[in-house]
């Protein structure tokens, strides 16, 4: 791989990166922007290796919405259609003078009635098979409604951390020499406390002939914290025992790198600990740059304003 030679692979190797070592294996990034392992997996049947519950809770809003709107719109048409087909005249208040298409209309608000188990009275089902079906309905539309809640309650109540990553890391000048970092901060009215950063270096390296992922643990500046309340800038001075020493900006473009980045902290709202990870590849990373501030005084001075929208800012610098 061009230039990986001038990676520092004297820097200790991470043993424990929970990732495969056969780079041949691997296509793309190990984990996506948003924090979920960039797998497919394939191989067994979909309703076996996934799981419908934690696709729902995970989901975003209006795609779950529209998929209970679509359910309840459905289910009930298709009891519509059984009701039609059994009779109309099954329905005691639906007018035989009226058209088919206003028959079926009210069929299917009788459905929708009957489902939600609201029964304002005005059709009644008569005939056993007709009143067999409503029952049954009845009770699809409890066990319906009791998972719909439930499912709502998880998705309202799930332990989230409500983290944001810059968009881009970058090498700016630290000290007398440089560093890599990465900045994020919470964008949600929630508290965390005692948070715990972790930053990870992963590449293919050729290795006796055969390409290999390797793993290299970069040390921070400052890796927990007792409170995480404003933007927090991780910060892994690049010295003489970092892999990423020597490293031009050159070298940024043409090897394949990745950094991992794990967050831990306390969130005390829901009173339970809360996991967020982010990566960086390596045309991701800015060369000689610096961070904008993010939050600053208010002008009556009385709290500290954080600008979220500055999260991602940074000015061009020289780098020693």
């Amino acid at each position: 791989m061009e230039n990986v030679e001038k990676i520092n692979l004297n820097a200790k190797a991470d043993k424990n990166s929970g990732f495969g070592t056969n780079s041949s294996s691997y296509g793309g990034r190990f984990i996506n922007k948003d924090g979920k392992a960039n797998v497919e997996k394939v191989g067994m049947h979909l309703f076996r290796r996934t799981s419908w519950y934690h696709t729902m809770i995970d989901m975003n809003t209006w795609r779950f919405m529209f998929i209970i709107l679509s359910f309840y719109i459905t289910i009930n048409f298709v009891f519509a259609v059984i009701y039609y087909i059994i009779g109309i005249e099954h329905l005691d208040g639906i007018t035989s003078t009226d058209s088919e298409v206003v028959k079926f209309g009210q069929a299917y608000f009788f459905s929708a009635q009957t489902f939600t188990t609201v029964g304002y009275g005005h059709i009644s089902p008569t005939g056993f098979l007709t009143s067999a079906l409503s029952a049954a309905e009845a009770l699809m539309g409890l066990l319906s409604f009791a998972i719909a809640t439930g499912l709502f309650f998880g998705r309202f109540s799930k332990p989230t951390a409500f983290l944001k990553f810059s968009e881009n890391a970058i090498i700016a000048p630290y000290g007398s020499g440089t560093a890599l970092m990465v900045r994020l901060s919470p964008f949600k009215n929630t508290n965390f406390t005692d948070a715990e950063a972790q930053m990870t270096l992963g590449m293919s390296i050729m290795e006796n002939g055969i390409m290999a992922n390797k793993f290299y643990q970069l040390d921070l500046e400052l890796a927990q914290i007792s409170a995480l309340t404003l933007s927090w800038t991780l910060v892994h001075p690049i010295t003489a025992e970092s892999p990423l020493y020597q490293l031009t900006e050159s070298d940024f473009q043409s090897i394949h790198g990745e950094i991992l980045v794990f967050i831990k902290t306390f969130d005390d709202m829901f009173s339970t600990t809360v996991a967020t990870r982010s990566s960086y590849t390596f045309d991701e990373v800015v060369y000689g740059a610096k961070f904008k501030p993010m939050y600053a005084r208010s002008v009556d001075n009385s709290k500290t304003v954080l600008y979220l929208d500055k999260l991602n800012e940074f000015d061009f610098v020289p780098l020693p």
